[in-house]
């Protein structure tokens, strides 16, 4: 018990530290883009082609060997649109330290070795669980911002400004983080990239449907011609509705996203309380085979659970 309450004040005290000592979001915007102009590098090959590519690591060898690791640029992608900065090698490490040293504590509490492996791994997944999150926040926030940027590249085209200026005042006058990925495909167009890679880009960092009408209506205009403006609009109309549409299934849905979140945590809770009030009445769930096969049943089902309750309460917009 002195044991358990030493590790709980330590992790307390270690995430105040971190609060305290984040970087404001000045300083982690400056670094960020001082990051991105760093990444800048040329590759070897026929002298002609510039490419950017994204560090995986500080070190060479480490890089090398990520880009070689399958799933690698799959997660760089995530947290690059999570917002974060992180690198992959340190997010790789800090997932194996945690899952390692949960499982270490783990084993001294719970007598079997394939429970304590998988209480680690759930715990070395909450730092990919937190990657999810905060893509998904961070997604919802440009979803809500993208009828605003339309409608201000309406305006500014019925003003005479070309599309790269649209691009530009976006980037400059909307709200983050829809704006810094518009200043990105802004600074990607001046440094020689032409519109349609810069703005297909832009559909791959942020891979939403209202984005995605975005840059097919311009890339579309550009093609064929018209008027780009009406096209917006009618855009910014449609993203509104969709945006209306989301809200209310979410409110429909809430019932069921609140049943599906108490039936993942109550049994863990219950089962936290009762081995704090009394381990010996939960310790032969755990050294018994009988108990044990119960475990894995329970986990089993309640993976399918959840499955089938995230199929039910996802509708598709």
């Amino acid at each position: 018990m002195t044991i358990l309450l030493f590790i709980l004040l330590l992790v307390v005290s270690f995430l105040v530290l971190l609060y305290f000592l984040r970087p404001t979001a000045t300083e982690s915007a400056v670094q960020q883009h001082l990051e991105s102009i760093e990444d800048n590098r040329a590759v070897e090959g026929d002298g002609t082609t510039i490419l950017r590519r994204q560090a995986l690591s500080a070190t060479p060898w480490v890089d090398e060997l990520l880009r070689d690791l399958p799933g690698s640029v799959n997660l760089a992608r995530l947290i690059r649109q999570s917002g974060q900065t992180w690198l992959v090698s340190s997010f790789l490490l800090l997932c194996l330290l945690v899952t390692l040293i949960i499982a270490l504590l783990a084993s001294l509490a719970i007598p079997s070795i394939v429970l304590s492996l998988l209480v680690g791994i759930a715990a070395g997944s909450l730092p990919y669980l937190f990657l999810l999150l905060k893509r998904e926040r961070r997604f919802r926030k440009c979803d809500a911002q993208v009828p605003e940027a339309v409608d201000l590249m309406a305006r500014a085209l019925r003003a005479g400004h070309a599309v790269p200026a649209v691009i530009e005042m976006v980037g400059r006058e909307s709200a983050e983080p829809l704006a810094g990925e518009f200043r990105i495909v802004h600074e990607e167009q001046n440094l020689g990239l032409p519109l349609r890679d810069a703005m297909l880009n832009l559909a791959d960092r942020v891979p939403r449907d209202d984005v995605r009408f975005v840059v097919t209506a311009i890339l579309l205009q550009k093609e064929t011609g018209g008027n780009l403006a009406i096209i917006l609009d009618k855009t910014a109309a449609v993203a509104r509705e969709r945006s209306r549409l989301y809200g209310q299934l979410r409110i429909y849905t809430a019932q069921g996203r609140i049943t599906g979140w108490i039936l993942c945590v109550a049994p863990f809770v219950m089962c936290g309380i009762l081995s704090l009030l009394n381990w010996k009445y939960e310790r032969i769930l755990f050294t018994h085979p009988t108990g044990l096969k119960s475990i894995y049943i329970g986990l089993v089902m309640m993976g399918l659970g959840i499955l089938i309750i995230r199929k039910i309460i996802d509708v598709k917009v």
